[in-house]
Formats: C-alpha cells, sequence, structure tokens
C-alpha cells in the first residue's frame, strides 16, 4: 500500500455533507424511528401543579386498559444515585432522576410513565391517569432585587472585582446605568428527543438523539449504579440540540420500563413536553454601569446578571462573564447571580451566557457611544484590549478590530448618519447597528481510533456528535489531511459510546477537541505505514487520547471574535420591525469546511433575529405554565425574516490548535441582537432595554413620525 507524499488541501476548501443524500432521501433514520423487534412504547405524564406532593396515582383502572404494559411512578420505580459530578463537572439536575419521591417541584414535572404496546395506547392511558395533589403556593416571578438572589459559581466564578468601581464611577465625564432584560427562551429544535433503550446479552443498549454519547452513558451508568463497560450508547443522526439533549427524563425512564419489562422501550417527548424537560434558557435581569472618559474610554465597568433557576438544581446563566473578555477598565467588577423558583431547571442554550449577556453590554455600549459622541465602532476599537480584563492573560489572537473594520467596509458603515430617526422610506424609519460578538474556545479530552485497511482507505471512529452542523463531513476534511490523502478515501464513523470517551457537541469545542484526536491517531499511523507496503486483512490501526495534551496547553485567553452589523426598517404606524439585511464578520479559527461553517454562523445570527424580535416564553401565574407550550404560541423567525443575512470571516488559525481551530458553533448568535436593538434605536430614537422587541413595545415607546 502507498501513501500520497503531499497535503491534499482539504480542510479550508467547500464540502457537501457526506451524509447529505441519506438524509434528503430519508435514508438516515434517526432515534424516534429505528426499528426494534418486540418494542414497548412509553408516554410521560407530567405534573399539572407548579408544587406540592403527589397523594395517589390511580394505576388499577389504567392498567386493565387495552395495550398497557405497565406504570412506573415514584411508589414502584428503582432507586437512582444522583449524589456524584458528572464529566462535565456538574451534578444531575434530578428532573432526569424521575420518579424518586412524592415532591412536585414545578409544573410539568414527571409523575409517571405509561408503557403500553403502541404510541397510541400508551398516550390514551397516560392522558386517562388520573393523579391527585396536595397543592402548595408557588412562586415564579424573577425580579430585580430580590432579596433571596445569591451568586452562584457555575464553570466561572460568580464574581470577579479590581479597582474602587464607585470613586472611578464618580469620576468620569460620561455614565450609562441601565437595566435589561431578556425573556424565558426555548431551543425548538425540529427533531423531538426521542430514546429506546433494551438489555442485550446483560448489557444495556440506548439508542438516542444526544450530543454526546459518552456523556448519556457516563449519566445513565452513575444513576443506576451500572459498571461503565455494562452501557453503550449510540446516536447517529441528530436533528438538533442547541444545548439540551444531554441527559434527561425520557432516557432514564425508558432504562427503568425496560428493565422492569426485559423488553425494549421507546420514550418520545411531544413538543408541549419539551417545553417543561429539556431546559430552557433562563430569563435575566442585567444591569450595566459604564464610565468613560469625555473621548470614550472606559474607567469603570460593571455587570451584573441575575437569572432563576429550579428549587431542585442550581443553573446559572453566566451573563456578566461577556464582559470579562471583551472590555477593560480601572475598576471592573461583574457577578452573576440566580434565584430559586418554582420553574424546570434551565440549561445551556446556544450562546449560554454570551447571547443574552451580549445583548445588555453591547446594547450599553452604543449608549455609551452616543453620550460620548463617538462612532460606534470607534468607541469599541478604543477599548480593545490587549490582555484578559479579568485574567490578566494573553490572547490567543483576538482579531476583533480586523472583524470591525472589514465589517464596516462592507457594510458600507462609513456613510452612516449618527443621528437616529433621520432616515426615512414612507412610514418606514430606517437605521443600522453593530454589536461585537465573543464566544470561548475550549476543547475537551477525546479519544479516536484510524484504521488502515486492506484495500487503501481508511477508517475512523470517534464518539462525536453531528447536531446538524456538519461535523461527520469536516472531521472527513480534517482526517484526509492528515493522512495525505483524499476525502474519498476517509470513513467517518461517529455517534456510538463504543469507539471510547469523546468530547461533546457544545461549547463549541466539538470540532476542535475531536479534530485534535484524530489528527493525532492519523500522524502516528501515517508514520507507521511503509511505503509501498502491504496492509494485513485486519487492518492496522492507531488510538489516540488528547488528554496530556490539552494538559500541557499554554493558559491563554481563547476566544472566537466577530463583528455584527444589521440595518432595520421600523414601521410606526403598526410598530412592526422588519430586519432589512445583516453582515456577520468572524475571527472563529481556521475554517475547515467553509460551506457547513457559514450555515452555522449564518443560522446563529439568524437565530439572533429571532431573539431580538421573536422569541418568547411567557409563564402564567396562576399555575406556573407556559402559555403556548408549541411552536405555533412560540414565534421564531422564519425565511420571510431574514431576507438578506451575510456571514464571512477573517484568517484567524490557532497556533496552538494542531488544525487551527477555535470554534464557530455559538459566536453567530453572539451581538446579533444588540446589533438590532441598536440600530432599532438609530431608526425610532427610541432605547429598548426589554427584548423582544415587539410591535406593542415600539408603539408604547413612541419616536418620530412621518
Amino acid at each position: 500500500m502507498t501513501t500520497a507524499t503531499t497535503m491534499t488541501g482539504a480542510v479550508g476548501t467547500a464540502h457537501t455533507r457526506v451524509e447529505g443524500r441519506d438524509k434528503v432521501t430519508g435514508a438516515a433514520r434517526y432515534a424516534g424511528e429505528i426499528p426494534f423487534a418486540d418494542l414497548a412504547h412509553g408516554w410521560l405524564v407530567l405534573s399539572t401543579v407548579a408544587r406540592g406532593r403527589i397523594l395517589s396515582v390511580g394505576t388499577g383502572p389504567v392498567l386493565d386498559m387495552p395495550g398497557v404494559l405497565t406504570v412506573l411512578h415514584h411508589g414502584n420505580a428503582p432507586r437512582l444515585d444522583i449524589d456524584y459530578v458528572g464529566m462535565l463537572g456538574v451534578p444531575p439536575d434530578p428532573t432526569a432522576a424521575v420518579f424518586q419521591n412524592d415532591r412536585v417541584p414545578h409544573a410539568g414535572w414527571p409523575v409517571a410513565l405509561v408503557v403500553a404496546e403502541t404510541p397510541e395506547q400508551a398516550r390514551e392511558a397516560a392522558e386517562a391517569l388520573v393523579v391527585t395533589y396536595e397543592q402548595e403556593p408557588h412562586d415564579i416571578e424573577l425580579s430585580a432585587g430580590r432579596p433571596d438572589a445569591h451568586p452562584v459559581d457555575g464553570h466561572m466564578p460568580a464574581v470577579t472585582e479590581k479597582g474602587d468601581l464607585e470613586a472611578e464611577l464618580a469620576a468620569c465625564a460620561h455614565v450609562v446605568d441601565v437595566e435589561y432584560t431578556t425573556p424565558e427562551e426555548h431551543h425548538a429544535m425540529m427533531e423531538p428527543h426521542a430514546a429506546t433503550a433494551r438489555w442485550d446479552g446483560g448489557r444495556l443498549e440506548v439508542v438516542d438523539s444526544n450530543q454526546g454519547t459518552t456523556w448519556v452513558a457516563d449519566e445513565i451508568a452513575r444513576m443506576f449504579s451500572l459498571d461503565a463497560s455494562a452501557v453503550r450508547v449510540r446516536s447517529e443522526h441528530v436533528g438538533g440540540g442547541f444545548g439540551s439533549k444531554g441527559a434527561r427524563a425520557h432516557q432514564v425512564s425508558a432504562v427503568m420500563a425496560a428493565t422492569a419489562l426485559q423488553r425494549p422501550v421507546r420514550v418520545v417527548l411531544t413538543r408541549r413536553q419539551m417545553f417543561s424537560l429539556t431546559g430552557y434558557r433562563s430569563p435575566t435581569v442585567q444591569r450595566v454601569r459604564l464610565g468613560a472618559d469625555a473621548d470614550g474610554r472606559l474607567r469603570a465597568l460593571e455587570h451584573r446578571s441575575l437569572n432563576q433557576t429550579s428549587t431542585v438544581w442550581e443553573f446559572v446563566e453566566p451573563s456578566a462573564g461577556v464582559a470579562r473578555v471583551m472590555y477593560d477598565a480601572d475598576a471592573h467588577r461583574t457577578s452573576n447571580e440566580v434565584v430559586r423558583l418554582d420553574v424546570p431547571s434551565p440549561t445551556w442554550m446556544r450562546g449560554p451566557g454570551e447571547a443574552p449577556g451580549s445583548f445588555a453590554l453591547e446594547a450599553a455600549l452604543d449608549e455609551l457611544a452616543e453620550r460620548c459622541g463617538v462612532d460606534p465602532v470607534e468607541l469599541r476599537l478604543r477599548n480593545d484590549p490587549e490582555h484578559g480584563p479579568v485574567s490578566g492573560l494573553p490572547f490567543a489572537g483576538r482579531n476583533l478590530a480586523a472583524c470591525f473594520r472589514e465589517g464596516a467596509r462592507r457594510f458600507g458603515w462609513a456613510g452612516r448618519d449618527p443621528r437616529p430617526g433621520t432616515r426615512r422610506e414612507g412610514r418606514w424609519l430606517l437605521g443600522t447597528g453593530t454589536a461585537a460578538a465573543s464566544f470561548p474556545s475550549g476543547a475537551l479530552p477525546s479519544t479516536a481510533a484510524v484504521t488502515a485497511e486492506a484495500d487503501g482507505t481508511f477508517t475512523v471512529r470517534i464518539a462525536a456528535a453531528d447536531i446538524g452542523t456538519g461535523a461527520r463531513t469536516a472531521l472527513t476534511l480534517v482526517a484526509a489531511d492528515a493522512l495525505r490523502v483524499t476525502p474519498d478515501r476517509v470513513r467517518v464513523h461517529i455517534g456510538d459510546s463504543d469507539f471510547g470517551p469523546a468530547g461533546i457537541a457544545g461549547g463549541s469545542m466539538g470540532t476542535r477537541s475531536w479534530a485534535w484526536a484524530i489528527t493525532a491517531a492519523a500522524g502516528e499511523l501515517r508514520d507507521r505505514l511503509v511505503p509501498g507496503g502491504a496492509v494485513p486483512p485486519e487492518g492496522i490501526t492507531v488510538r489516540s487520547d488528547t488528554t496530556a495534551a490539552l494538559g500541557a496547553l499554554a493558559q491563554k485567553e481563547r476566544h472566537s471574535f466577530g463583528a455584527q452589523f444589521a440595518e432595520v426598517a421600523v414601521d410606526v404606524a403598526t410598530g412592526e420591525v422588519r430586519v432589512r439585511r445583516m453582515l456577520g464578520i468572524f475571527a472563529a479559527g481556521r475554517i475547515v469546511n467553509p460551506l457547513t461553517a457559514r450555515g452555522q454562523l449564518v443560522g446563529g445570527m439568524t437565530w439572533g433575529i429571532s431573539m431580538a424580535l421573536h422569541e418568547e416564553a411567557v409563564r402564567d401565574r396562576a399555575f406556573g405554565g407556559l402559555y403556548g407550550a408549541d411552536l405555533a404560541g412560540y414565534h421564531v423567525a422564519t425565511h420571510a425574516d431574514v431576507p438578506a443575512v451575510e456571514a464571512d470571516w477573517v484568517d484567524d488559525p490557532d497556533p496552538d490548535d494542531p488544525v487551527g481551530i477555535k470554534g464557530i458553533g455559538e459566536v453567530g448568535i453572539v451581538g446579533a441582537a444588540a446589533a438590532v436593538a441598536n440600530a432599532v434605536w438609530h431608526a425610532t430614537g427610541v432605547r429598548h432595554r426589554n427584548l423582544p422587541i415587539r410591535p406593542d413595545r415600539v408603539l408604547e415607546a413612541g419616536g418620530p413620525r412621518v
């Protein structure tokens, strides 16, 4: 066998998805449609009260219904272990550890699972199940100034502080002191959460839709006190996740039922159940105080963020964390706080912390630019730090200035009249706005196996997850370059915990983590191959583990950056806001596949438009649940809302990464909502500090009239 001696250069060139044909023809099967012999179906029953105790579960009549096999609840379910810290460094959300006691901490809490021969029988029986409760008063009200709010460490310290904030503010020529709010938002991916559990020869197998088979297998093994080798999780195709597809109630309840019945059991969540059981982005209340000299240079910065969490699990939305990266000041204070309410647990959602945090921070920067009489782009360039504002560490590349300069040139920013409310087209007021973006660039330890086959092809096995991002294709290109062959000679297999531990598809770390492991294994394999030598029938396999390499990385601030630009039109008669065009320029490391990368960035920007103008989940104070918990009542941006969205990038490889990757999955949404909100101010002369910018809010706020 021989291998090429020159690099093929697959990375950086546009490639269609390797599984694209399977997806468009329906050959690709998702977790809820894979057939199993003797398959039973589970249907979750959720609480109808927001707080209280379960008094009784009326299983008798339901067990007599056609096809019903069992009803699991707190009185007969196995005990689970949730006293551990998982692979992501956090304890499990008890919502996933179903049926462990009679307490109900929020509306939509899982109280039972009905299992039947068909999904229709399971649903009918679940809807007939009578559960009685002892109801207690509930509290779902998030507001600023709550005495029970308290700081919480998440993946970062809760509070950072340096300098004398009040003294610096008092000495500043310009001060901005404002409060911003963002609403509860939901992932709403196309594919519902689904899992099938079965026992096979004493080993548990879960076929799932998730963002990391290693992650889910680890959680299930720990909860059920199983040896790690006794659990296999497979997840071949995933129709979106955005942070929500980890270990959840549907997988755990499916395992319980499969264990009890000793047959395969599938649990698929309905869209309404997903609004209660799969996490969401917490609403936030954020206070930003900025103080600057007459020329707009920051001397004081405070960013405080408050989010809600459940009474069973403390989850912090680290919105103030974005200020720790973006801007420095002599006095610098940030804090992330939570208040425990009778609501479901929030979770990570695309751009966690940075998405809502950038809205507040970048809108406040725009207000400061207005006060100082400085162009918003110029203000950001003047306050572009050389080192981490809080850490003091050097940046592993910070090409934010290049993003702003290129974006301003392409957007036509130089011709902008800074005065608000001056551009009109009939009844439409026109305005433009900008904002900065950033998101951490990390990597998780991962393993990979690369095999040289006797037929001259190569097989890569890694427990990666392609949640719609094109990861499988990107890894094919990475492997091809590392092996110095063409992509058609590489087959990449993903989504199986039996392939060995690997990082999750989350935190913009997936491709970076997996590519590192594949590059290491492929490099060693290439060195072992003898030019012209034969490969045995079983092939030659090399495994890698990046744990040591990642541990040896120098301490730096590692982030992707970007500059967002938006033009909006505001109808003064109806209050409607239309985004006419949007441009994002990003510095996000080496781009592996420009075709799918552009789709990721445009998708994030589209979600930012949705965040700015549409998305808002509202809870009913009386019963604690959501109004319109479906895609009819929860409005997201559609094609008609995004006529012209363009994303591009500047050269920005990371020299410490073997492929030069930083990550693009989340930076696209960061700053997008702020750019739109800033453009609405420029159009109308009115600041909107509460998202979404609904037509009624535009009309109530007023502004210039034609």
